[in-house]
């Protein structure tokens, strides 16, 4: 019976420290990379161009979604996925239709993909 116990133990032991090396492996946005992101979002706050912002993350990606209004669905993604690092670059631009509109491996050229789009004013 106590042998028994022990791999119950064992195995809540081994779950655990697996949670928490996934934990640990969670992809997130760096400071550097949310200040250059943010610089981009304010022009185009006081351009009237969005509302509001949204940040998530997965176990693959980290997501960085602007919005026209809080209720819609986000005009654009920008994701940055470090598996994509070494092929066509970690960053990506996708529109609300799902294109990819811009993807490399400088995240300040990739944000300059949002700056030739004409958009219209909120009303």
């Amino acid at each position: 019976m106590s042998r028994s116990s022990r791999t119950i133990i064992a195995n809540a032991y081994e779950a655990e420290r697996a949670a928490s090396e996934v934990r640990a492996q969670q992809i997130m946005w760096t400071r550097q990379e949310l200040s250059e992101i943010m610089r981009a979002y304010g022009r185009a706050v006081t351009d009237g161009l969005w509302r509001d912002y949204g940040i998530s993350t997965t176990q693959d990606r980290a997501i960085f979604a602007v919005f026209r209004k809080s209720q819609e669905a986000p005009l654009y993604r920008l994701e940055k996925i470090p598996a994509l690092r070494q092929k066509q670059g970690q960053y990506q631009l996708i529109a609300f239709s799902g294109q990819i509109l811009k993807r490399g491996h400088d995240l300040a050229a990739v944000l300059k993909g949002l700056e030739g789009r004409k958009l219209r004013r909120i009303k």
